[in-house]
């Protein structure tokens, strides 16, 4: 569920290594982990802080009756488009766990969102895109791939929907670990550089 209009804008937290890809932080003495329980009313406190005050109470009930709730991008967070016939193509898989898994190790752990009414996936990326990706999204577009930001909005459902178990409702096909962890924006050029390849061979990185 989106309402589409490219945009822009802000960088998430978290680890990284020499690529980019976040990476989970391992328990050592002195380290303080908490458990996923603790975490998630950080993580809706986190999304619900992209509307107004007044809106957010709407959003919670949109969570409870349908799952999703619509959120505008380009303030804490920004989405990358990518179709599932694209990875599909890429991986040579179509079953929905198996895409999944891949999304998951392909971004480093990175939040993605699958619409699996129309076959799409959304990877959560810092909401200021770089002005190299501006220029890229006219052959991006071209595979059916869209960067959406200020302007756009994009369904997001409860951070506790981690499998499609609504027809056609949207789920995390990679759950969000901790508030404003995103996917790492070289993680996600990669993939789609793979993607076009995958789909025309002769297509430069």
């Amino acid at each position: 569920m989106e309402l589409d209009t490219p945009a822009n804008a802000r960088r998430g937290a978290g680890p990284s290594d020499a690529l980019g890809v976040v990476r989970p932080v391992a328990a050592g003495e002195g380290v303080l982990v908490r458990p996923a329980a603790d975490r998630r009313p950080a993580m809706e406190h986190w999304l619900l802080s992209t509307l107004p005050a007044p809106s957010r109470e709407r959003a919670r009930l949109e969570w409870q009756e349908h799952q999703v709730a619509m959120l505008p991008l380009g303030t804490l967070f920004s989405a990358v488009r990518i179709p599932g016939q694209l990875m599909a193509a890429l991986t040579n898989c179509t079953e929905t766990s198996e895409l999944d898994a891949f999304m998951g190790q392909a971004l480093g752990g990175g939040p993605v969102i699958c619409d699996p009414r129309h076959l799409r996936y959304y990877a959560l990326v810092p909401a200021g895109l770089p002005k190299r990706w501006q220029q890229a999204a006219d052959a991006w577009r071209a595979v059916g791939v869209e960067l959406l930001g200020l302007g756009s909005y994009l369904g997001v459902p409860h951070v506790d929907a981690a499998e499609c178990t609504r027809a056609h409702a949207s789920y995390w096909s990679v759950p969000m670990d901790s508030p404003a962890t995103l996917c790492s924006l070289p993680a996600v050029a990669r993939l789609i550089a793979a993607g076009r390849r995958s789909t025309d061979p002769g297509v430069e990185a």
